[in-house]
């Protein structure tokens, strides 16, 4: 748990994904990998779908995005 001005705790795991947002990044990131695997990308540009990618699978799959926490922000219902 992590503290927050004003004493509020705040545990970083949390979701803060809709599934409508996990469901696009999940589809994102299939075309990404498509893109790097299946289009002979190479150099760069490769190493780059694959990456960008993998993160938003691995954030999809997670339900959390680390870029929404410093924001306050989240695409989930609370």
């Amino acid at each position: 748990m992590t503290a927050r001005p004003g004493g509020k705790e705040v545990n970083p795991m949390i979701g803060n994904m809709g599934s409508a947002d996990r469901i696009v990044r999940a589809a994102i990131a299939v075309a990404l990998v498509w893109l790097a695997f299946g289009t002979g990308l190479a150099g760069a540009a490769f190493w780059l779908a694959l990456v960008v990618g993998g993160i938003f699978l691995l954030t999809a799959a997670l339900g959390t995005c680390p870029l929404y926490r410093p924001f306050g922000t989240g695409t989930c219902r609370r």
